[in-house]
């Protein structure tokens, strides 16, 4: 091969011997190391595309040398190993910018499709001229809003790993958006994009589903069946709602996320599949495992980075952009005049809630068009329960910058809890996760209380 050679970097002289072994059997040059010292001055000497890292060495923690290489050459591909007890570590270090982890003990096919990977992505060209903000709207999304902007910059910094994405956020947000721009914008956008709804299959056929089936092996299986699995080898798989997976089939998951295995139902042969797992949620995953809903030893192995889509209503004027993009698609699709929301809607827009996200606005805007001639969207035209829920939204807790003692005068208990969230909400850009931080209660409380507040308006 003419590629230039491995670095591994292991301490323990057996694991290397054997490692170097597997790797020259498949025809990759390699240079060992046994400390961290003297894979750094290998490194430098060298600048290998791909390096195989042991995070625990005997002179250095492996994630403090895997940040000085990627100081020092960002395009490198590092495949970090790690015992089973340090799946934390490892996780740490993909967020920090390994392309892959692998877990002791693994056999030789995991090890090589691993390399194999990060060779073909370091090889990827990367074109000059293709140099956009790291936070400029990606693939169909709309908006530029401060939230939408820390989503851009997540997809783009992790895009060209194989790190394991876990969406969260509220029904309608557009999570499967964002795994679409994740695999769009990686190494592996020619390949196939599998989208896979864990809630919307029944228990007992999603393993048919996922895994694939022979005919025969079981009653209704009357031809073999390619699972989701199979159907996205060489590109990726986006579970969707994924707390909503039977509990068995989370084992059998978890055993093909550190195998790359899949097994049909019926079948005793199993077959190596190339595949990048994305998955979503719109529940609070930590929760379901606390809940005993969802495995934590998968959890872990999944939420390697996490990427939350913020609801509609803390995206600030994001919410016309869109709403004005989806009015001239449906009045073109409806042969109507439509051009532009009228001020008073605009500001509606910015007002309301939006419990239903995007989805809801969508609703709302063909609704609109379908029912009326344009060309301004006007205030009357909207529905009825969107115009009483405006007019319900009070504008203290909208215009609320700081809080003051002034303003908790005379107020309840529960009108000042909700002044006190939605000012910590302002304060952070509309990050909820960052507000549920300083406040000290989970996310998920704040998103139930909001819900709330919504449900009492409407």
């Amino acid at each position: 091969m003419s590629e230039a050679p491995l670095l591994l970097i292991e301490d323990t002289p057996s694991l290397q011997m054997v490692y170097q072994a597997v790797l020259r059997g498949a025809g990759h040059a390699v240079e060992s190391a046994g400390n961290a010292t003297d894979g750094l001055e290998a490194f430098r000497r060298l600048r290998p595309g791909v390096v195989l890292l042991d995070l625990i060495l005997p002179d250095r923690d492996g994630l403090d040398l895997m940040e000085e290489m990627l100081a020092i050459a960002p395009r490198t591909n590092v495949i970090v190993i790690t015992a089973n007890g340090s799946i934390k570590k490892a996780v740490e270090a993909m967020r920090a910018g390994a392309h892959e982890f692998l877990v002791k003990p693994f056999d030789d096919q995991r090890f090589l499709h691993a390399v194999e990977n990060a060779r073909a992505a370091h090889a990827a060209p990367v074109a000059a001229d293709e140099a956009p903000s790291p936070r400029a709207p990606l693939g169909d999304f709309i908006g530029n809003s401060p939230a939408m902007q820390e989503v851009y910059a997540r997809i783009r910094s992790v895009a060209r790993s194989m790190a394991t994405v876990f969406i969260t956020g509220e029904s309608g947000t557009g999570k499967e958006l964002c795994a679409q721009a994740i695999h769009s914008t990686s190494n592996r956008a020619s390949g196939p994009f599998v989208a896979l709804n864990c809630g919307a299959i029944p228990a007992d056929l999603l393993e048919s589903e996922v895994f694939g089936h022979l005919k025969g092996s079981f009653t209704g299986a009357i031809s073999d069946k390619i699972g989701a699995a199979a159907a996205a080898d060489g590109g990726t798989l986006f579970l969707d709602e994924i707390c909503e997976m039977d509990l068995n089939l989370q084992t059998k998951l978890l055993r093909f996320l550190q195998t790359s295995t899949i097994q049909p139902v019926g079948t005793s042969k199993p077959r190596k599949v190339n595949v990048r797992i994305l998955c979503a949620t719109n529940r609070d995953p930590m929760e379901c495992v606390r809940r005993g809903q969802f495995r934590e030893d998968l959890y872990y192995r999944l939420h390697v980075v996490p990427i939350h889509m913020p609801p509609l209503r803390e995206r600030g004027a994001d919410v016309v952009e869109i709403a004005e993009s989806l009015l001239r698609r449906f009045a073109e699709a409806e042969q109507r005049q439509f051009t532009a929301l009228s001020p008073e809607v605009k500001e509606i827009f910015q007002r309301l809630n939006w419990p239903g996200n995007v989805r809801q606005l969508l609703n709302v805007l063909w609704n609109v068009v379908v029912l009326n001639e344009g060309p301004l969207v006007t205030a009357s035209m909207l529905p009825l329960d969107l115009r009483q829920g405006a007019a319900a939204a009070p504008a203290a807790v909208k215009s609320l910058g700081t809080l003051t003692l002034d303003a908790l005068a005379g107020r309840t208990l529960a009108e000042i809890e909700r002044l006190v969230i939605e000012d910590a909400i302002q304060r952070h850009n509309g990050s909820v996760p960052r507000a549920a931080r300083e406040l000290d209660v989970s996310p998920s409380t704040i998103y139930r209380k909001r819900e709330g507040w919504q449900k009492a308006a409407g």
